[in-house]
């Protein structure tokens, strides 16, 4: 079976109804629970994907006057990464038509859903597959960063994907986001302790309890634990925003060079722990560090905003490319061009102006959700 052309053939079949309607009972998502679940792994990014999806659902009731540009950056990502695979948008019925227009048709579906914000890689669940062949999607019912904004409509998306891709609900008991997990895809993940164990989202769960579901749903061997810092930023320090994998052993690393930010001493701290860290099968991780633009005069995009997220180290691997942010520094730029492209020879290096999107305090990673190829 061509499976690209399955995979549109079930989108078909539910865009247009909504999110209730695509929850119906009538849906064939199978759905299992925690303890039934068994021989599940959350793969590499870095493999081969089907798709990647977005929501094009900025509104002015969260993003006041911004919210046109944040979608306009959510358009400019969908086609840039449309060049190399396939996208599908997520958008509220209403938004349809100018979601249409915004992003194009090349390469790019459309799903109707009701939706709060456009941060689908936290909200979305997480794909994980079998040695089968099988999908699955882990819902670790989404609270809104710990009950900091309304995900009324958002916590829902992880069953209504599970539906729209026909892939196996995994239905787990711990409330977490897509964007606090980091894995290499071979046992080995990293995770922020700020972000999971913190009673706004687990509260009564220890450290070893988070380890050991998560261990079992995405079919993990050891957990890097990073401190991370909780009440700075809405998630309470998201690991795609500190640690990321390459490939098993090799991780590039947050390094904030500003001695004003309190990310300073924690991202010292982070790679202090990276550094002497092993991974699952026993390797001594190989560290390279990705320090953010300063911001000042001589960085054109940065300069006037205090509050911009300007993390390069949320970029997104695809099929033949790393989406990653430019800020308009050409040094800090260059740089990250340059790493990346070393680690990840064969692909090209695709750098996209999101400030809109750094302004709510995100990246690349975070508003978008790749789901392997199986």
């Amino acid at each position: 079976m061509n499976t690209r052309r399955h995979f549109l053939n079930q989108l078909a079949a539910v865009a247009g109804l909504g999110a209730v309607a695509a929850l119906g009972l009538g849906g064939t998502a199978t759905r299992a629970q925690a303890s039934t679940a068994s021989g599940w792994r959350m793969p590499d990014e870095h493999g081969p994907q089907e798709r990647v999806f977005l929501a094009f659902a900025a509104q002015a009731r969260v993003w006041g006057a911004q919210a046109g540009s944040v979608n306009e950056a959510i358009a400019r990502l969908a086609r840039t990464i449309a060049r190399y695979q396939p996208v599908s948008v997520l958008c509220r019925p209403a938004d349809l038509p100018l979601a249409q227009a915004r992003c194009g048709r090349d390469n790019i579906e459309f799903l109707d859903v009701a939706l709060d914000d456009i941060w689908v890689r936290d909200y979305g669940g997480c794909f994980v597959t079998d040695h089968r062949g099988g999908l699955g999607l882990v819902d670790f019912n989404f609270n809104g960063w710990g009950g900091k904004q309304s995900a009324r409509h958002d916590g829902a998306v992880a069953r209504w994907l599970a539906q729209a891709t026909g892939a196996t609900l995994l239905e787990s008991d711990l409330v977490g986001e897509g964007g606090g997990i980091e894995v290499d895809g071979h046992g080995t993940a990293i995770l922020t302790e700020s972000c999971w164990v913190n009673r706004n989202r687990n509260p009564g769960w220890s450290r070893a309890d988070i380890e050991a579901e998560l261990k079992h749903h995405l079919g993990l061997r050891k957990v890097i634990w990073l401190p991370g810092i909780a009440g700075e930023d809405i998630t309470d320090a998201h690991v795609d925003f500190y640690a990321r994998f390459v490939r098993p052993g090799v991780v590039i690393a947050n390094l904030d060079n500003d001695p004003e930010s309190y990310d300073y001493d924690l991202t010292r701290e982070h790679l202090r722990m990276l550094r002497a860290a092993t991974d699952a099968d026993g390797r001594r991780l190989q560290v390279h560090t990705l320090p953010p633009p300063l911001g000042g005069r001589d960085n054109v995009h940065t300069r006037d905003n205090d509050d911009l997220a300007r993390g390069y180290i949320n970029y997104l691997p695809i099929n033949g490319a790393v989406i990653a942010p430019q800020f308009g520094d050409a040094k800090a730029d260059g740089y990250c061009r340059e790493l990346l492209q070393d680690l990840y020879p064969g692909r090209t290096i695709e750098q996209v102006d999101i400030d809109a999107i750094a302004g709510g305090g995100g990246g690349i990673h975070c508003v978008t959700k790749n789901m392997p190829q199986v």
